[in-house]
């Protein structure tokens, strides 16, 4: 129900594959997906993670009927927590993977679905996309699967609370016109597009893509300008020193594209 596909310049293609219920996510899809996401973690060729769905929807979120209303349901609060848990764990191994990651969001992402293209460092989505906090519309926090921490740090507190409180659908044109989304097509053109930009990312030197990420996630929790300066003028001198950055200024004076090998 996960499938993981290594294409050339090190992207890796994971899907949600389970059409016939709308990618909705069980328990052993979350465990195969947090796998298959430390084994591409583990392997150095790796450089850029594309996560996507297969079907008319990114994913449904949490299977409500098989995970909490089957017969292995949790009981209680330490049951709950576990099972909150592991959906949360998700999202932290999303966004703090070493490599950058693209949602190409190919239809509604709901609750946990759409935490996990928050999660992402960047969102591609198809015209036929959508964007939905569905746990506030079934009595439950709309505060979930790290949402309440990314979503107003990408359109701003007040959009967040007013999408978060009402629970209702934003379509992928108001995502894009908010800046939730940054590039927008149509359906028949997503994948096309998000392995566009995964090559586009993976053109540049590995140090350069793996660091830029890093600066950006710690940055964004920096207490102040001088530590976010600090950490930059630390990773920049780093890279004055690899021969990525000497192949680019001799590739700039020869006029002809660099050859990174990422060293």
């Amino acid at each position: 129900m996960i499938t993981c596909e290594i294409l050339d310049d090190g992207i890796a293609v994971v899907t949600l594959d389970r059409p016939d219920a709308a990618n909705a996510l069980t328990l052993p899809m979350v465990a195969d997906l947090r796998g298959k996401i430390a084994d591409l973690q583990g392997d150095p060729g790796v450089r850029l993670l594309v996560l996507t769905g297969r079907g008319r929807v990114f994913c449904a979120g949490l299977d409500l009927k098989e995970v909490l209303m089957g017969d292995d349901a949790p009981v209680g609060p330490i049951e709950n927590m576990d099972l909150q848990e592991r959906f949360a764990s998700l999202m932290r191994e999303i966004a703090e993977s070493r490599f950058p990651v693209i949602a190409a969001v190919n239809g509604a992402a709901v609750g946990a679905g759409m935490g996990i293209a928050l999660a992402a460092d960047i969102r591609v989505a198809a015209t036929s996309g959508k964007f939905l906090v569905g746990a506030v519309k079934v009595a439950l926090s709309a505060g979930e699967c790290g949402i309440s921490y990314h979503l107003p740090r990408l359109i701003g507190a007040g959009r967040a609370f007013e999408i978060m409180l009402t629970g209702r659908p934003v379509d992928a044109k108001e995502a894009f016109q908010v800046g939730l989304v940054t590039t927008l097509c149509e359906p028949d053109d997503l994948g096309e597009m998000a392995l566009k930009l995964a090559r586009q990312i993976t053109a540049n030197s590995p140090y350069a893509v793996k660091h830029t990420k890093q600066v950006m996630r710690t940055n964004l929790e920096a207490a102040s300008l001088q530590a976010a300066l600090e950490l930059e003028n630390h990773v920049q001198c780093l890279a004055l020193g690899t021969a990525d950055f000497k192949e680019a200024c001799e590739a700039f004076a020869q006029k002809r594209p660099p050859r990174f090998n990422g060293a």
